[in-house]
């Protein structure tokens, strides 16, 4: 069996997208015995970004030859029709790479995957909705209406398509978190606040839906100069402009720290060093920063528009409104807790991980996801119908 992803733009500097989606592909060719996956995707234009990892043969690069607002590509059209595979499976909404991937897969008769990434929830619809309506009806409600199935990363996913009206089934499977082996020199005993300092970090593109403005503003209504701030994460200039000045309304001065874009083991290592992650964000999709923070033993406050209620229910991270009061009531707790029971937190976070979402263990279920499209293999017990 040959399966072919696609992706519309699979840049280091895509985000959280294309990370996941090397990481899944990656752990199948690793982790699953006759995995035989590619993936299809332009070439970068941005001369400082770089296609996501090591040249590796699976990964097929086009010329990137995009036109119009569309995005319409001649070259990734010439391959998808010139391909033979047995099962297609497109990452992401709203471009045409995605409405393509389904229309050749049903022209040869052959089953196809949507995984959208977060792009059908509710808020997500309603940005551009002058736009994607009209797609919509030109492309996208057929496409999600004939698909196989599609994959959705967390319970809210699949209720939205649900709510939407997808009738097909929806296969929950939760975003591949990868372990390097550099994260085994960060997980032993640290202490979580070196001579009492707290630091409190944010991981993410720079973009005001992440509402990093409101950590700055929880730290304000604390009056406690030993709580420092480091934001990892570089995106919207204008929007990092605005922190920047936020800063200095707020008087927080020297105790924010803009780190910048950060990947591979110094993510990790700085990961390491934060007494707490913040992800403030209105909604989150999967929100691949959680995990990652506590693979490293990392406690995490995440708000309700992310799909991590297992925070508070593993006790491992707080699970509460993004509001920079709720953000001040959690750091007020973090002060009362002890380096050793941050410690466990920590352990208990990173523990969890690895029983739901190991990237091999998560390879193996979207592999039997496609033996199952191909007819090799009964319903896996996490698709849904």
């Amino acid at each position: 069996m040959k399966v072919l992803q696609t992706i519309g733009g699979f840049g280091a500097k895509g985000g959280g997208t294309s990370t996941c989606t090397y990481d899944l592909l990656t752990s199948m060719h690793q982790s699953v015995s006759g995995a035989d996956v590619d993936l299809l995707t332009p070439s970068v234009t941005d001369p400082s970004d770089r296609i996501m990892g090591n040249g590796e043969q699976w990964i097929k690069v086009v010329d990137n030859d995009y036109r119009t607002p569309l995005s319409i590509s001649k070259n990734m059209v010439d391959f998808l029709q010139q391909s033979n595979y047995d099962v297609y499976h497109t990452n992401g909404m709203w471009m045409h790479i995605n409405h393509i991937t389904c229309s050749v897969a049903r022209s040869k008769n052959k089953p196809y995957v949507i995984t959208p990434h977060g792009m059908l929830y509710p808020e997500a619809l309603a940005r551009s909705a002058w736009k994607k309506w009209p797609l919509r009806k030109l492309w996208f409600d057929r496409d999600i209406r004939e698909a196989g199935c599609i994959h959705a990363t967390c319970q809210d996913e699949m209720k939205h398509l649900r709510t939407l009206g997808y009738k097909g089934p929806i296969a929950l499977i939760g975003n591949p978190v990868c372990v390097p082996l550099c994260t085994s020199e960060f997980i032993g005993y640290r202490n979580h606040k070196p001579d009492g300092l707290i630091k409190l970090g944010f991981l993410g593109r720079l973009h005001p839906r992440k509402h990093v403005e409101k950590i700055l503003q929880g730290v304000a209504l604390i009056q406690d100069k030993n709580i420092e701030i480091y934001i990892m994460g570089k995106g919207d200039d204008s929007y990092e402009e605005f922190l920047h000045n936020e800063v200095l309304r707020l008087g927080l001065g020297d105790r924010v720290h803009f780190l910048g874009f950060l990947n591979g083991r110094e993510k990790f290592e700085q990961l390491s060093k934060m007494t707490a992650l913040f992800v403030p964000s209105d909604i989150e999709n999967f929100g691949m920063i959680i995990p990652e923070a506590l693979i490293v033993g990392t406690p995490v406050m995440a708000s309700l528009g992310t799909p991590w209620e297992a925070l508070n229910i593993e006790n491992c991270g707080w699970w509460k409104d993004n509001s920079p009061e709720s953000i001040a009531e959690v750091i007020e707790e973090i002060k009362d807790l002890s380096p050793d029971q941050l410690y466990a937190m920590g352990a208990r976070g990173r523990e969890y991980i690895l029983k739901n979402f190991a990237a091999d263990r998560v390879a193996t279920q979207m592999y039997s996801l496609y033996q199952w499209l191909n007819g090799d293999l009964d319903k896996p017990d996490f698709v849904y119908e």
